[in-house]
């Protein structure tokens, strides 16, 4: 099956399942089971199976899952030789925590270059990552089609527009605006404190089914 031909939420769970099965080899682990797959994603064993099979036989019944065959296959469909480099957009404690943190001692991305117009941040590397003033942008950002955006929510839409006039084609966006954008940019949207009023709901409201109060039924 075309990758562009395969469920989106099913393309999100393939980073996770990539996580896990190199945790795996790294343990010396031959094989695995869709159980042992479910216990540690928290993804249910049919989703995974489900999601494996749109790639074709990747796994034996009564066998499991090559850990290898599987960690390879990933790579390659991940694209895990090939570093994408990003910009971040906003050198704030967030901004500053990514540059600290970075992507690459988990997979194929790096933070290559940060912005940011505070005259104490500017000029400065953090973590190898130098930071740029914004006035720069369109001068350093080379060839690099993916950016963060860690700024002010009053300042992501001029900023977005600036982004994609200078070529960038995908935003992970951490700002709280819903920024618009050409049909063809691709922006995820992660509101930290959305997604913590929806955990507090949750809690509230949608308690937590056990296997013991499945096994009281």
């Amino acid at each position: 099956m075309e990758q562009n031909k395969i469920p989106q939420a099913t393309a999100k769970r393939l980073p996770l399942y990539y996580r896990f099965i190199n945790n795996l080899n790294h343990q010396g682990k031959k094989r695995v089971s869709s159980k042992e797959l479910s216990d540690a994603v928290k993804v249910d064993s049919a989703t995974i199976r489900r999601d494996f099979s749109y790639f074709g036989a990747l796994g034996k019944k009564g066998y499991g899952y090559n850990v290898e065959y599987l960690l390879e296959f990933f790579r390659k469909t991940l694209d895990q030789d090939e570093v994408t480099e990003v910009a971040l957009i906003g050198v704030g404690n967030l901004g500053t925590a990514f540059l600290h943190y970075n992507f690459m001692k988990n997979n194929n991305i790096k933070i290559k270059m940060a912005f940011d117009s505070a005259p104490e941040k500017v000029g400065k590397t953090i973590s190898d990552v130098p930071v740029y003033h914004i006035d720069e942008l369109e001068h350093e950002l080379g060839d690099i089609h993916v950016a963060i955006l860690t700024i002010p929510a009053s300042e992501a839409q001029g900023m977005t527009e600036r982004l994609v006039e200078h070529g960038i084609e995908g935003i992970l966006n951490f700002t709280p605006a819903r920024i618009t954008v050409p049909k063809h940019i691709r922006v995820h949207h992660i509101d930290l404190a959305v997604e913590l009023q929806a955990l507090v709901y949750f809690l509230k409201h949608y308690p937590l089914v056990t296997e013991e109060d499945e096994e009281a039924k």
